[in-house]
């Protein structure tokens, strides 16, 4: 199974294929969520562990002050299975 760092705290989760970075970082997605900067995360490793980037999260993307190559957006991007990922969280509500 494939194992999610989540820094600044160094924690580790198991990730299964197919669950959302947001679900492992938060524990759940939360009903409410509206997909803004608040899920916004820095890919440190792992970039092709994860689904490609739908025009929709691009999108997304493209909204936010401080995106960088490694941004994605945490509940667009889902675990693929192929590779650990370590993600930095930079604006997670």
């Amino acid at each position: 199974m494939t194992t999610l760092t989540i820094m600044p705290a160094g924690r580790t989760v198991d990730a299964p294929e197919g669950a959302s970075l947001l679900s492992l970082i938060g524990g759940g997605e939360p009903a409410d969520h509206d997909c803004s900067d608040a899920c916004h995360v820095s890919v440190l490793e792992g970039r092709k562990g994860l689904s490609r980037i739908s025009s929709d999260e691009n999108g997304k993307l493209d909204m936010i002050v401080g995106v960088g190559s490694k941004s994605r957006m945490a509940c667009h991007a889902t675990i693929l299975g192929t590779e650990d990922v370590t993600v930095e969280i930079l604006s997670f509500v």
